[in-house]
């Protein structure tokens, strides 16, 4: 904190956005917040934050090129005590959702009242998480959905596979790295489709989504 008040940096790529936001916290709660800098670039904000000693990031989940889920995951590591507030102009469930898995402590979609965003931030700096309730019962029924635990049934090798089959990959392609003949291979795919408890492929891709084994543009990591 700064004078007794939690120090924010905002990670947008708009920077219009970035200002008025900014003119927002100081002329709603500036006796609590002190917005200390901002940036365009998802590559600057670990300095960033680390020269202001932030007590909050808001980041843009839409950061080019580096992506934001990308951003908030190397936030995390280098300053765990840092709360992010995660913030997106979709509603795309999947990538709330590996922004959540990424570290950030909230999330709020852009069409969200600025004029209301002091009370989350302020329950983010709590280190409370601030989830909007469409979404949350959107994460409920996609949790009904998948099943809980998924991970947790998985080993190296079947996340290794899921993370291929999320690419795309053929049959032929997917057993070269997996140092497994081609019909292993499918095999082993076989499998993977029956503890995910999906029907096909395309379905094990999307699931891949939901649980943050994908990249803001699609790609597994």
């Amino acid at each position: 904190m700064r004078d007794g008040r939690y120090v924010v940096v905002i990670v947008d790529d708009h920077a219009l956005f970035s200002q008025g936001l900014a003119l927002l916290l100081e002329s709603r709660a500036g006796d609590r917040f002190v917005v200390a800098g901002s940036t365009t670039a998802g590559e600057e904000a670990v300095a960033l934050v680390g020269r202001e000693a932030a007590d909050i990031a808001i980041v843009d989940l839409a950061l080019p090129p580096l992506g934001g889920v990308a951003t908030i995951r190397r936030l995390t590591a280098a300053y765990p005590a840092t709360r992010v507030l995660a913030l997106s102009g979709t509603e795309d469930l999947g990538l709330a959702t590996a922004a959540l898995r990424a570290g950030a402590t909230g999330f709020l979609g852009k069409s969200a009242d600025p004029e209301v965003l002091v009370a989350p931030l302020l329950t983010v700096a709590a280190g409370v998480r601030v989830v909007p309730a469409d979404l949350l019962d959107a994460l409920l029924e996609a949790g009904d959905r998948t099943g809980d635990g998924i991970l947790e049934r998985l080993d190296g090798r079947d996340l290794q596979l899921w993370a291929l089959l999320a690419r795309g990959l053929e049959t032929s392609e997917i057993a070269k790295p997996m140092l497994v003949s081609e019909r292993t291979a499918k095999r082993m795919i076989a499998a993977l489709l029956h503890k995910l408890g999906v029907a096909n492929r395309i379905e094990a891709a999307a699931l891949a989504g939901r649980y943050g084994l994908l990249d803001n543009d699609g790609r597994a990591r």
